[in-house]
Protein backbone atom coordinates (compact mmCIF):
# COMPACT_ATOMS: atom_id res chain seq x y z
CA UNK A 1 0.00 0.00 0.00
CA UNK A 2 1.32 3.49 -0.87
CA UNK A 3 2.88 5.41 2.15
CA UNK A 4 0.55 7.84 4.07
CA UNK A 5 0.47 11.39 2.56
CA UNK A 6 2.85 10.39 -0.30
CA UNK A 7 0.48 11.85 -3.09
CA UNK A 8 3.03 11.75 -5.86
CA UNK A 9 2.01 7.76 -6.22
CA UNK A 10 -0.87 7.58 -7.80
CA UNK A 11 -2.32 10.87 -6.84
CA UNK A 12 -5.64 10.26 -8.89
CA UNK A 13 -6.65 6.99 -8.20
CA UNK A 14 -6.38 7.87 -4.44
CA UNK A 15 -7.94 11.12 -4.07
CA UNK A 16 -10.89 9.93 -6.21
CA UNK A 17 -11.15 6.99 -4.14
CA UNK A 18 -10.77 8.52 -0.37
CA UNK A 19 -13.12 11.58 -1.76
CA UNK A 20 -15.72 9.00 -2.67
CA UNK A 21 -15.77 6.71 0.09
CA UNK A 22 -16.37 9.59 2.58
CA UNK A 23 -19.00 10.79 0.23
CA UNK A 24 -20.42 7.40 0.78
CA UNK A 25 -20.10 6.86 4.29
CA UNK A 26 -21.88 9.93 4.69
CA UNK A 27 -24.80 8.64 2.35
CA UNK A 28 -24.61 5.50 4.44
CA UNK A 29 -25.26 7.10 7.77
CA UNK A 30 -28.27 9.01 6.35
CA UNK A 31 -29.79 5.95 5.16
CA UNK A 32 -29.51 4.58 8.86
CA UNK A 33 -30.56 7.11 10.68
CA UNK A 34 -33.25 7.18 7.86
CA UNK A 35 -34.26 3.82 8.97
CA UNK A 36 -34.59 4.31 12.86
CA UNK A 37 -33.49 1.09 13.76
CA UNK A 38 -30.46 1.71 15.17
CA UNK A 39 -27.17 3.52 14.67
CA UNK A 40 -23.45 2.43 14.79
CA UNK A 41 -22.17 3.89 18.39
CA UNK A 42 -20.22 6.82 17.70
CA UNK A 43 -23.43 7.46 15.46
CA UNK A 44 -25.97 6.82 18.38
CA UNK A 45 -23.82 9.39 20.18
CA UNK A 46 -23.44 12.17 17.60
CA UNK A 47 -27.56 11.80 17.55
CA UNK A 48 -27.64 11.74 20.85
CA UNK A 49 -26.25 15.70 20.94
CA UNK A 50 -27.49 16.47 17.87
CA UNK A 51 -30.86 16.06 19.86
CA UNK A 52 -30.06 17.79 22.77
CA UNK A 53 -28.35 20.50 21.29
CA UNK A 54 -30.72 21.31 18.00
CA UNK A 55 -27.81 21.02 15.66
CA UNK A 56 -27.53 18.70 12.93
CA UNK A 57 -25.99 15.78 13.13
CA UNK A 58 -23.52 16.75 10.66
CA UNK A 59 -22.62 19.27 12.38
CA UNK A 60 -22.24 17.43 15.48
CA UNK A 61 -20.24 14.46 13.50
CA UNK A 62 -17.85 17.41 12.22
CA UNK A 63 -17.44 19.29 15.67
CA UNK A 64 -16.98 15.78 17.41
CA UNK A 65 -14.37 14.76 14.53
CA UNK A 66 -12.06 17.91 15.35
CA UNK A 67 -12.31 17.54 19.08
CA UNK A 68 -11.24 13.49 18.81
CA UNK A 69 -8.55 15.22 16.41
CA UNK A 70 -7.19 17.48 18.92
CA UNK A 71 -6.42 14.24 21.34
CA UNK A 72 -3.74 13.01 18.54
CA UNK A 73 -1.53 15.80 20.04
CA UNK A 74 -0.41 13.71 23.43
CA UNK A 75 -0.36 10.79 21.08
CA UNK A 76 1.93 12.28 18.68
CA UNK A 77 -0.35 11.45 15.77
CA UNK A 78 0.52 12.71 12.29
CA UNK A 79 -3.09 13.27 10.80
CA UNK A 80 -3.22 12.99 6.70
CA UNK A 81 -5.39 14.25 4.08
CA UNK A 82 -7.53 11.65 4.50
CA UNK A 83 -8.31 12.52 8.10
CA UNK A 84 -8.78 16.05 7.94
CA UNK A 85 -10.98 15.16 5.07
CA UNK A 86 -13.24 12.52 6.88
CA UNK A 87 -13.66 15.37 9.98
CA UNK A 88 -15.18 17.96 7.15
CA UNK A 89 -16.93 15.81 4.02
CA UNK A 90 -18.58 12.68 6.35
CA UNK A 91 -21.07 15.34 8.26
CA UNK A 92 -21.40 17.87 5.13
CA UNK A 93 -22.65 14.45 3.30
CA UNK A 94 -25.02 13.09 5.70
CA UNK A 95 -26.81 16.64 6.36
CA UNK A 96 -27.29 17.25 2.68
CA UNK A 97 -28.04 13.76 2.42
CA UNK A 98 -30.87 13.65 4.94
CA UNK A 99 -32.35 17.23 3.69
CA UNK A 100 -33.24 15.09 0.42
CA UNK A 101 -33.88 11.39 2.14
CA UNK A 102 -37.63 11.17 3.01
CA UNK A 103 -38.61 9.25 6.53
CA UNK A 104 -38.60 5.48 6.11
CA UNK A 105 -42.03 4.67 6.00
CA UNK A 106 -42.90 1.00 6.32
CA UNK A 107 -40.91 -1.44 7.72
CA UNK A 108 -39.83 -3.45 4.84
CA UNK A 109 -38.79 0.11 3.85
CA UNK A 110 -36.46 0.91 6.87
CA UNK A 111 -35.32 -2.49 6.86
CA UNK A 112 -33.84 -2.28 3.40
CA UNK A 113 -32.52 1.19 3.94
CA UNK A 114 -30.53 -0.48 7.05
CA UNK A 115 -29.25 -3.25 5.04
CA UNK A 116 -27.86 -0.87 2.34
CA UNK A 117 -26.77 1.86 4.61
CA UNK A 118 -24.59 -1.17 6.82
CA UNK A 119 -22.84 -2.47 3.43
CA UNK A 120 -22.61 0.71 2.08
CA UNK A 121 -20.58 1.53 5.47
CA UNK A 122 -18.47 -0.93 4.61
CA UNK A 123 -17.39 -0.46 1.33
CA UNK A 124 -16.64 3.53 1.78
CA UNK A 125 -14.57 2.32 4.77
CA UNK A 126 -12.59 -0.14 2.14
CA UNK A 127 -12.52 3.19 -0.57
CA UNK A 128 -10.93 5.48 2.11
CA UNK A 129 -8.63 3.44 3.73
CA UNK A 130 -7.67 1.96 0.95
CA UNK A 131 -6.43 5.15 -0.51
CA UNK A 132 -3.97 4.99 2.29
CA UNK A 133 -4.03 8.90 3.06
CA UNK A 134 -4.71 8.92 6.27
CA UNK A 135 -7.59 6.97 8.81
CA UNK A 136 -10.57 8.28 10.22
CA UNK A 137 -10.01 10.58 13.93
CA UNK A 138 -11.75 8.20 15.38
CA UNK A 139 -9.95 4.95 14.42
CA UNK A 140 -6.42 6.82 14.67
CA UNK A 141 -7.17 7.46 18.11
CA UNK A 142 -7.24 3.97 18.99
CA UNK A 143 -4.67 2.99 16.80
CA UNK A 144 -2.59 6.23 18.33
CA UNK A 145 -3.30 4.87 21.92
CA UNK A 146 -2.44 2.01 21.23
CA UNK A 147 1.05 2.52 19.40
CA UNK A 148 1.81 4.71 22.84
CA UNK A 149 1.08 2.09 25.32
CA UNK A 150 1.99 -1.41 23.34
CA UNK A 151 0.92 -3.90 26.10
CA UNK A 152 -2.92 -2.71 25.37
CA UNK A 153 -5.26 -4.78 23.03
CA UNK A 154 -6.32 -2.24 20.17
CA UNK A 155 -9.58 -4.67 20.15
CA UNK A 156 -9.64 -4.08 23.97
CA UNK A 157 -9.34 -0.47 23.68
CA UNK A 158 -11.99 0.06 20.56
CA UNK A 159 -14.09 -2.04 22.48
CA UNK A 160 -14.41 0.43 25.41
CA UNK A 161 -14.33 3.58 23.68
CA UNK A 162 -17.44 2.45 21.74
CA UNK A 163 -19.36 0.74 24.75
CA UNK A 164 -18.75 4.52 26.21
CA UNK A 165 -19.88 6.28 23.46
CA UNK A 166 -22.60 4.19 22.77
CA UNK A 167 -24.32 4.72 26.00
CA UNK A 168 -23.24 8.26 26.69
CA UNK A 169 -25.48 8.48 22.99
CA UNK A 170 -28.14 6.11 24.20
CA UNK A 171 -28.63 8.65 27.16
CA UNK A 172 -28.92 11.57 25.34
CA UNK A 173 -31.58 9.99 23.08
CA UNK A 174 -29.40 8.39 20.40
CA UNK A 175 -31.37 5.12 18.38
CA UNK A 176 -29.92 2.06 19.94
CA UNK A 177 -31.52 -1.12 18.19
CA UNK A 178 -31.33 -4.01 16.23
CA UNK A 179 -29.60 -1.67 13.29
CA UNK A 180 -27.06 -1.60 16.49
CA UNK A 181 -26.41 -4.98 17.11
CA UNK A 182 -26.45 -5.65 13.32
CA UNK A 183 -23.80 -3.32 12.87
CA UNK A 184 -21.80 -4.66 15.01
CA UNK A 185 -21.93 -8.30 14.00
CA UNK A 186 -21.84 -6.77 10.06
CA UNK A 187 -18.96 -4.26 9.85
CA UNK A 188 -16.17 -6.41 10.68
CA UNK A 189 -16.48 -8.85 8.39
CA UNK A 190 -17.42 -6.39 5.20
CA UNK A 191 -14.55 -4.30 6.10
CA UNK A 192 -12.22 -7.40 5.79
CA UNK A 193 -14.15 -8.21 2.51
CA UNK A 194 -13.80 -4.26 1.03
CA UNK A 195 -9.92 -3.04 2.35
CA UNK A 196 -8.58 -5.19 0.92
CA UNK A 197 -10.37 -4.94 -2.44
CA UNK A 198 -9.96 -1.43 -2.94
CA UNK A 199 -6.30 -1.06 -1.42
CA UNK A 200 -4.03 1.10 -4.17
CA UNK A 201 -1.38 -1.68 -5.00
CA UNK A 202 2.18 -0.97 -3.52
CA UNK A 203 4.63 0.83 -5.52
CA UNK A 204 6.77 -1.40 -7.40
CA UNK A 205 10.53 -1.39 -6.46
CA UNK A 206 13.06 0.44 -7.92
CA UNK A 207 15.79 -1.48 -9.12
CA UNK A 208 19.26 -0.81 -8.08
CA UNK A 209 22.23 -0.78 -10.33
CA UNK A 210 25.74 -0.14 -9.53
CA UNK A 211 24.28 1.14 -5.73
CA UNK A 212 22.32 4.01 -8.10
CA UNK A 213 18.25 3.36 -8.01
CA UNK A 214 16.98 3.58 -11.86
CA UNK A 215 13.62 3.78 -12.79
CA UNK A 216 11.22 0.78 -13.77
CA UNK A 217 11.09 -0.26 -17.01
CA UNK A 218 13.95 2.09 -17.79
CA UNK A 219 16.46 -0.75 -20.06
CA UNK A 220 19.70 -1.66 -18.47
Amino acid sequence: MAPIGNLWYRPARRLTQLYAGLTLYGVSMALMVRSGLGLDPWDVFHQGVARQTGLTIGTVTIAVGALVLLLWIPLRQRPGLGTVSNVVVIGLVVDATLALLPDGGGLPVRVCLLVVGIVANGAATGLYLGAALGPGPRDGLMTGYVARRPGRSIRLVRTAIEVTVLALGWLLGGTVGVGTVAYALAIGPLAQLFIPLFAVPARPAEPIVAGVPRPTGEAA
